[in-house]
């Protein structure tokens, strides 16, 4: 895949939203909608590379309880035309399609190769898998 802007890419990862509680971990999930809020200005692309959350346990019809500011604001930046790609970290591995199906955000489980402008990038997780 070639992306080629003059805007940012950016890159996120192992928030673990969730730990070591949802009250105690709270902070951190309000410092990340606000840097969402202020990627959403420039950003060409975003790359969530795994561990959002703590775990993410998602059912066939359910999904975790508490997140919904960062879920919320997630959608609204791919609502808006920011692509967003999500990949499924070791803290992550029971993600079915909630967020290809509810947020239109692809989730990969293996690594891929993206090229912005003339340089190629393997991008993934990078736990070990």
């Amino acid at each position: 895949m070639t992306l080629i802007s003059s805007k940012k890419i950016y890159f996120a990862s192992d928030q673990h939203f969730g730990a070591p509680s949802p009250e105690l971990s709270f902070p951190r999930e309000k410092k990340f909608i606000q840097w969402l809020d202020e990627i959403k200005h420039d950003a060409e692309a975003l790359f969530l590379l795994g561990d959002l959350f703590d775990f993410w346990f998602e059912y066939k019809t359910v999904v975790p309880k508490g997140f919904i500011r960062v879920l919320g604001k997630l959608a609204e930046l791919r609502d808006s035309g920011i692509p967003i790609y999500f990949f499924v970290g070791n803290h992550d591995l029971w993600m079915s399609d909630y967020f290809e199906k509810e947020l239109d955000i692809p989730t990969y489980r293996d690594n891929q190769e993206f090229t912005f402008g003339s340089k190629t990038f393997l991008i993934g997780h990078g736990d070990g898998k």
